[in-house]
């Protein structure tokens, strides 16, 4: 299937389409991807522009948007009602047909790097691509606005803090364009409403009490503001299968009437998947028994196509027997062949204790004990699900780069020349091959460090899942560091692993200390 990702980049510019023509012009200048919607607001002076395409396709077009942005809007002339810290001021990626989140989060890497580098532009990852779990979310990283962020970064707020907002690429200092923040997300529906009354107030009270960093509904965010002579609740919905659209809706509708003042209506920015949209019609009509096979459309695009078919043309399940299933992990490594071994079976453990991580931050989301580190289990959910990304990554990654070193002894080496190539080959694969569970063992001590503040602040019932978590991680990190250590022992020059055994040295330390505290943790709160 051909991969197919969307980008939303958000430019703060709306009052003068020829800058937005420009920008356009940027985008489509790249024969890879196609435009799909171009949304202006004059009383945020910000539009959104949505485009998707081939992952490089998509990659060069929002870097073009990005460097025409840059030349033609000067933040410190800019007004509007929209919060802004950038020209272009939010990139995010969404994974479409054949994509992967994983994919994502390497293009909003790749694309931060380059911005920072060749447009001296600050670049912040956020979302499933954060570095950091305080910035998965956007409006910590905007705190401030452009002008907030130039103060705290000029040192005027003090050296703690100027630290603390340093940016993940580029300089330490805004310059006219001011920062982007880049990242990878699911799906978002950027959905405003209207209300009958002018009062801005009314429209504040009402997004302060349907968001959820205010108590509201689950994977909503909102703001109260004054467009176009009325009172509007800007909203994004991160997740509208968990929270849809009519419920939305109909929160807003019985808080308006706490005030007296109606839904007048409402309005998308941008697009929306067609699934939410039949979401909120079988809501509304009360279709308790519908099928998404009874509309039309859907059956009419439907076909056999992506029915698995054998050689001669009949599904394996004809005879009565079932399709053959893949091997699983676990059978894999049982079986008799080099790989995987140690070193992906290390990454599958670190992976299964970054999932009980997620599990834990899971449980204590949404729960009115643990409202006040609710914000703080989000980050840790959106992290740890990044690491188990990553790690699931490396199982594979792993058995490679070990076939890869088993490939460079088969190479030949009858003259001189050749065994001066085969040595270096074997020098640079081994070294490639124990690079790998090094990644792997900073990533779990990443783990446990999640694991660590779920013992001290989740959910108490789920509180040994933390410490299994914890403990899934430490045994990832013993096996990741024997493969970087029987790697470079195995090197005629150890001298060239020395770097990459003091980094493990210090993660293991540092996993010494993370494992006194969960310890003393879960014997004070957990009472074992």
């Amino acid at each position: 299937m051909t991969q197919l990702i969307e980008c939303i980049p958000n430019f703060s510019e709306a009052r003068r389409p020829e800058i937005i023509d420009q920008i356009v012009a940027a985008i489509q200048s790249v024969s890879e991807v196609k435009l799909l919607d171009r949304s202006s607001d004059l009383d945020h002076n910000r539009t959104v522009l949505t485009f998707a395409g081939t992952p490089a396709g998509v990659e060069e077009a929002a870097f073009r948007a990005i460097q025409t942005a840059a030349e033609l809007i000067d933040l410190d002339t800019h007004t509007g009602a929209h919060p802004r810290i950038g020209a272009t001021d939010v990139v995010p990626f969404v994974p479409l047909g054949g994509a992967s989140m994983e994919e994502c989060i390497a293009i909003a890497q790749r694309l931060g790097q380059r911005v920072g580098s060749e447009l001296n532009i600050p670049v912040y990852l956020y979302e499933a691509a954060a570095t950091r779990p305080e910035r998965a979310n956007l409006e910590n990283i905007r705190k401030g606005q452009y002008e907030g962020l130039k103060l705290a970064l000029s040192g005027a707020e003090g050296v703690e803090e100027a630290e603390r907002r340093k940016p993940d690429f580029g300089p330490a200092k805004l310059p006219k364009a001011g920062a982007t923040v880049i990242g990878a997300r699911n799906p978002l529906i950027a959905f405003n409403v209207y209300l009958t009354t002018e009062d801005v107030d009314i429209a504040k009270k009402i997004a302060k009490a349907v968001r959820q960093s205010s108590g509201g509904l689950r994977y909503v965010k909102g703001l109260g503001l004054l467009v176009d002579g009325r009172a509007q609740v800007s909203m994004n919905l991160t997740n509208f299968r968990e929270t849809p659209i009519a419920r939305v809706v109909e929160f807003i509708r019985r808080e308006a009437l706490r005030y007296g003042v109606g839904i007048h209506h409402s309005e998308l920015v941008g697009l929306i998947p067609q699934e939410a949209l039949v979401d909120a019609a079988v809501w509304y009509t009360q279709l308790d028994q519908f099928d998404k096979e009874q509309i039309l459309e859907s059956r009419l695009f439907s076909s056999d196509k992506g029915r698995r078919i054998t050689d001669n043309g009949q599904s394996p399940s004809v005879r009565g027997l079932p399709a053959p299933q893949p091997a699983s992990f676990i059978e894999q490594l049982a079986a008799p062949t080099p790989t995987p071994g140690g070193g992906s079976a290390a990454a599958y453990a670190g992976a299964m204790g970054a999932g009980l991580v997620a599990m834990v931050a899971g449980l204590t989301i949404g729960k009115k004990k643990y409202a006040e580190v609710e914000a703080e289990m989000q980050a840790i959910r959106v992290v740890a699900e990044k690491l188990r990304m990553e790690l699931t990554h490396a199982v594979d990654d792993d058995a490679a780069s070990f076939e890869v070193l088993m490939a460079t002894f088969k190479l030949p080496k009858d003259t001189e020349e050749q065994k001066s190539k085969r040595s270096a080959a074997i020098a640079q694969s081994t070294l490639n091959a124990a690079h790998i569970p090094l990644h792997v063992s900073a990533d779990v001590v990443k783990v446990m460090e999640l694991a660590l503040k779920c013992a001290q602040h989740g959910n108490l019932n789920a509180i040994s899942d933390a410490m299994s978590g914890f403990a899934m991680s430490r045994a990832a990190l013993t096996a990741a560091g024997y493969n970087v250590k029987i790697n470079i022992n195995s090197l005629e020059d150890k001298s060239a692993g020395d770097k990459m055994l003091a980094e493990l040295a210090e993660l293991e330390k540092e996993a010494d200390e993370l494992e006194k505290e969960i310890r003393a943790v879960m014997k004070e709160r957990g009472g074992i």
